[in-house]
């Protein structure tokens, strides 16, 4: 019984171990450093002997009772650190507050404006009407005002210089024939007396010829003469366009003219009535759409 006894019952020196083993040492062991010290330097035989360990932080926390205030202050510090946040908050606010009170001085105070520059220079003065047009109106208004100037020039040129010294006779049964050609078109003409009337394929001028530029390019060659309103114009006209034709009107009345008085060629030849004009349409070439238009080239 004796060994059994001394079995259970546990020596006075351990006795007091289990006894004074509290919770808070054992919450306490994560914040202890010392087992990861030893780990690090490699010693193997603090690893092996936990309950020794245990026991030395047992008498420390036993002999340094004073851990647990050192372990308070940082919660005492805390409001320390909230303070200076307030007070940042607080200049901030009162930099807002200072920086819109600099806004309103600004907006309430009177600002001088600078001299403008250039304001005792005078304005260029732009004609009215081209003020708004853009380039394409600009060049449609110079086309209209060089057409108008070369259409008074053209004018001028024929109707004040007639040829004084035109002797044609102008017998009851007179008549002048000639021929006529531009580009495609033909026209037989026939010059007889009267009183200035033209009968263009049994039409008048106005109606076959309704442009006013075609109009004046037909009555050129008897304006010239002086004749524009004792003679009549009988034609017969194929072919070409309306340009054409009256290109073509023109040359065979001017060619009609040098048969009733070939006196009159000088001055016809000078002004250009009696050359025909040889553009004409240019022949389309093998291998090509039009006469010098090719097809698209494909590199592909």
């Amino acid at each position: 019984m004796s060994d059994s006894d001394d079995e259970l019952t546990p020596p006075a020196d351990e006795t007091p171990v289990p006894s004074e083993e509290p919770v808070e040492p054992v919450a306490e062991e994560p914040e202890a450093t010392p087992e990861p010290v030893a780990a690090a330097e490699g010693d193997e035989d603090a690893i092996d002997e936990p309950a020794d360990g245990v026991e030395a932080e047992e008498a420390t926390s036993e002999e340094e009772p004073e851990a647990e205030p050192v372990a308070e202050e940082p919660a005492a510090e805390e409001p320390a650190a909230e303070e200076p946040a307030a007070e940042e908050d607080v200049v901030v606010e009162d930099a807002t507050e200072i920086v819109e009170g600099d806004v309103e001085e600004v907006d309430i105070a009177p600002r001088q404006k600078p001299e403008i520059p250039g304001a005792d220079l005078t304005p260029d003065i732009i004609p009215e009407g081209e003020e708004y047009l853009d380039a394409e109106a600009q060049a449609a208004a110079e086309a209209e005002a060089e057409a108008a100037a070369a259409r008074e020039a053209e004018e001028d040129q024929a109707a004040p210089q007639p040829i004084a010294d035109a002797a044609i006779d102008l017998a009851a049964g007179a008549r002048y024939t000639a021929t006529g050609k531009r580009k495609t078109a033909v026209a037989r003409v026939i010059l007889k007396p009267g009183s200035g009337t033209y009968s263009i394929n049994g039409k008048s001028l106005d109606t076959a010829f309704p442009r006013d530029t075609l109009q004046r390019v037909i009555r050129q060659p008897l304006e010239a003469v002086g004749y524009e309103s004792r003679m009549d114009v009988v034609a017969r006209m194929h072919g070409g366009g309306v340009a054409a034709q009256a290109g073509a009107l023109r040359h065979g009345i001017s060619r009609a003219l040098l048969e009733a008085d070939p006196n009159l060629r000088g001055e016809l030849k000078r002004r250009g009535f009696l050359t025909r004009d040889p553009r004409v349409k240019e022949r389309k070439k093998a291998g090509l759409k039009k006469a010098r238009k090719r097809p698209q080239f494909s590199k592909r």
